[in-house]
């Protein structure tokens, strides 16, 4: 099972899916590209445990990260 973790100001949503099932995958691309293309930065755990971020939606990630763009000020 992957997960998509969103960030935002109120705490995190959290979107598991089942990378196996072609409806639950698309509706997971479609949420990366929406938030992606609304600012969002995608990131995800590599296998030695470091973070890097992501562009394109990955279904193989166990979990990928979606924190909003800082505005400074």
């Amino acid at each position: 099972m992957a997960i998509q973790i969103v960030m935002d100001h109120t705490g995190d949503s959290r979107h598991p899916f089942n990378p196996n099932d072609s409806q639950a995958r698309e509706k997971a691309e479609k949420r990366f590209q929406e938030l992606t293309g609304s600012g969002f930065t995608a990131a995800v755990r590599t296998a030695s445990g470091e973070v890097s971020q992501v562009r394109s939606f990955d279904p193989t990630a166990e979990e990928t990260l979606f924190f909003p763009r800082l505005v400074g000020g």
